[in-house]
């Protein structure tokens, strides 16, 4: 099998590429925060991403936005495990998005499946016992983190090989810590890890660079500011609107797909899904076409 599709334990086999829908109950998120606070709606919205297509719902309460101030924990609890423990209760395939190592535990205890933290595991130096002791998925999202006078990445190859490296280094520190190889998912930080938007192209064109990592990766570029750049009005350059970047967000989940991603996180599901199972569609008949020509 091909270790860039190899599913992590404890996650079904879709025979495709999977869709983790965003619960966000942060009212600071640059996307979509504010409506879903309240626990009953925001599982009510979990359950209508399933039913549009997502395979995980991922729910988190802090917003990942430049210059977002974080929430205190007993907030961050009590927004996220009430929301946690109904959808996983109705049998939904839950993720918690956290940089704590004390909400990723309460959250396994309440039924998640999945950590997803953007910070790498590097915000809190608890989460990797947890992620170990726990034995769950865990979404490693790679962080560059540069001293003064490191020179910018520029967008070329030597970035993404750069960014792959990095994330090795935090997979060894993972490991050591006493993290199975096996629980990692890699996020390459889109939008996060990159200091300009031809970083974030040069990472989605460079997808096959993340291969000698041997672990699947989970690409989250919904409504990202990358995609509002490209979509700029042509008149006056404001870039397009969060909410307005959901068909170039399928785009790229169509082609992350092709690339061979395991997953890919969105806030708008059912075109990503749609788009998903189209590349699988083709896929397999492609391979279909290969076997009879033999």
């Amino acid at each position: 099998m091909n270790a860039y599709r190899d599913r992590p334990p404890g996650v079904p086999a879709w025979g495709r590429c999977g869709v983790m829908g965003v619960v966000d109950v942060s009212p600071g998120s640059f996307s979509d925060g504010g409506p879903r606070l309240d626990a009953d709606r925001a599982v009510a919205h979990g359950l209508e991403l399933v039913g549009q297509g997502a395979d995980i719902v991922d729910v988190g309460a802090e917003s990942a936005r430049p210059g977002a101030v974080r929430i205190a924990r007993d907030e961050e609890l009590l927004r996220v495990l009430p929301v946690v423990r109904a959808l996983a209760e109705d049998g939904v395939l839950v993720s918690v998005d956290t940089m704590r190592a004390e909400v990723a535990e309460a959250a396994v205890d309440a039924g998640a499946r999945m950590i997803n933290d953007v910070s790498g595991g590097q915000a809190d130096p608890g989460m990797a016992k947890v992620v170990a002791r726990s034995g769950v998925p865990f979404v490693l999202l790679h962080r560059r983190v540069r001293s003064v006078g490191t020179a910018e990445p520029d967008g070329s190859g030597g970035a993404v090989s750069e960014a792959v490296a990095e994330a090795e280094q935090q997979m060894a520190a993972l490991v050591a810590a006493g993290v199975d190889p096996s629980q990692l998912i890699i996020d390459p930080g889109l939008g996060i890890a990159t200091r300009t938007r031809a970083d974030d192209w040069a990472l989605l064109a460079g997808l096959d660079a993340w291969r000698r990592l041997g672990r699947p990766l989970l690409i989250a570029a919904s409504r990202k500011r990358f995609l509002g750049t490209l979509l700029a009005d042509p008149t006056t350059g404001d870039p397009r609107p969060p909410r307005a970047r959901d068909a170039a967000t399928a785009a790229v989940s169509a082609i992350a797909a092709a690339q061979g991603a395991w997953a890919v996180r969105v806030h708008e599901v059912r075109a990503t899904a749609d788009a998903v199972r189209v590349e699988a569609a083709i896929r397999t008949a492609r391979a279909s076409g290969a076997d009879a020509d033999r």
